[in-house]
């Protein structure tokens, strides 16, 4: 099974999280199929950078997201697309 959710990176008291693709079944070993996206909670505001793209691409391919990342795609949702240019 295919889950979305938060790898923890940084230091102590310094959370810095990438949003990952994994295989849950070999979670274990912390290997990822994909990086996805980044969270750093400790920067104030918030920086959060997620490909809203690939988040797509591997749910449409059965990828399950974790409550926490769900969170995040809902606060904060893709841009708009940009409007063409008008002559």
């Amino acid at each position: 099974m295919l889950m979305i959710r938060l790898a923890r990176f940084g230091a102590k008291k310094k959370p810095f999280y990438r949003v990952v693709v994994i295989d849950k079944e070999l979670a274990a070993s912390g290997r990822n199929l994909e990086v996805v996206g980044q969270y750093n909670p400790v920067s104030t505001p918030a920086q959060v950078n997620l490909k809203h793209d690939r988040i797509e691409h591997w749910t449409r391919h059965g990828a399950q997201l974790s409550d926490t990342v769900k969170r995040l795609v809902e606060k904060y949702p893709a841009p708009p697309p940009a409007a063409p240019p008008v002559a």
